[in-house]
């Protein structure tokens, strides 16, 4: 049996992690951190891109990903200590996807082969619109439910499975497309792959995670798609967290805060205080410092109002901090990290 996790999480128990958010968010990234975080000692997580961009092989500083599950790193240990299970890695396509699907019903990956060099992954999307969406969900939605072996009471391959999903504004029809294609296909293998797919995706062991800035076009984007995916579904996908990445901490607070804004902070006394921590105010700095305080002060005030629009979605909301020096391996474990001890991996 898989071990049980050192401690609890708000998704204790979901076996399919869908990440999404607007361009820009940072999906990708929070996608990685989290199957870092997910990967503790003695589990295996694999993380799924399905877009083809290779941002996963980036992050991970390693060659581009083929179309095979590959171990790309250890995971965070136990309370971020020590070392993790294992964090294997997998870029999905149409054309892989049409292959497993032609060898799991037909037994035809040879013939296979020589169909998707004709163009007929183009054609069969053409009959049938969304299949390759379906053909690429259900490839992470087999992963979910693959177990080591045929025997009964056999564990999971994978404890967990992070998919990398496309951006907020087409997630509720991305991963609604196994119902459509189900009213299209009434019989045959096509419906019965739709409905294992659409299972799975609608099962208590799938939630969808919202990546955003604290921005007013990230924030109404998650909002949007949260409502989306609930009216498309009935309800029937459940929303996970939202994730606020990149998060900038607030420097000033309470009445600083509002004096900075209105521009009230005495510029005399923060040249007496650079001047106590011995720094000249020859040029001007004090002036200048007054000036970005302001806008600062006004960041952490548009921030503020943002937060508080996310928090009338009643989702969980976690905050991850700006990495100064920007994504790196080390970046990731960081970010891992901090999603562990808010609890959200």
């Amino acid at each position: 049996m898989n071990p049980r996790p050192t401690r609890d999480t708000d998704w204790d128990g979901v076996r399919l992690h869908v990440v999404t958010g607007k361009g820009g968010t940072g999906k990708t990234t929070v996608a990685a951190a989290m199957a870092l975080a997910l990967a503790t000692a003695g589990r295996k997580v694999l993380l799924i891109e399905v877009e083809g961009r290779q941002g996963i092989a980036r992050l991970f500083d390693c060659p581009p990903l083929p179309y095979a599950e590959r171990k790309v790193a250890i995971g965070l240990g136990a309370d971020g200590a020590g070392q993790g299970g294992d964090v294997y890695a997998l870029a999905v396509e149409p054309e892989g996807a049409l292959l497993d699907y032609l060898d799991m019903f037909y037994n035809l990956r040879r013939t296979g082969k020589a169909l998707t060099r004709l163009g007929v992954m183009d054609f069969a999307s053409t009959i049938a619109p969304g299949l390759s969406d379906l053909l690429v969900t259900g490839k992470a939605t087999e992963a979910a439910r693959r177990r080591v072996s045929s025997r009964r009471g056999s564990p999971h391959a994978y404890h967990t499975v992070v998919m990398d999903a496309p951006p907020t504004g087409r997630i509720g029809r991305y991963l609604n497309v196994s119902a459509e294609v189900s009213d299209l296909a009434k019989v045959g293998p096509i419906r019965t792959h739709a409905d294992t797919v659409a299972r799975v995706i609608r099962s208590p062991q799938t939630v969808v995670h919202f990546v955003t800035t604290l921005e007013e076009m990230p924030v109404q984007e998650t909002l949007d798609g949260i409502g989306e995916l609930r009216e498309l579904t009935g309800g029937a996908i459940r929303p996970g967290g939202i994730i606020i990445n990149m998060a900038r901490p607030a420097m000033l607070a309470g009445a600083d805060l509002s004096a900075a804004v209105s521009g009230s902070l005495d510029v005399t006394e923060l040249a007496v205080g650079l001047k106590a921590a011995g720094i000249s105010d020859n040029h001007g700095l004090a002036a200048d410092l007054m000036t970005e305080l302001r806008e600062h002060a006004q960041q952490v005030i548009l921030q503020n109002r943002e937060r508080a629009e996310l928090a009338t979605a009643e989702r969980p909301l976690y905050e991850l901090p700006m990495v100064a020096d920007g994504i790196d391996l080390a970046g990731l474990y960081q970010l891992a990290a901090a999603l562990r001890r808010k609890g959200a991996a």
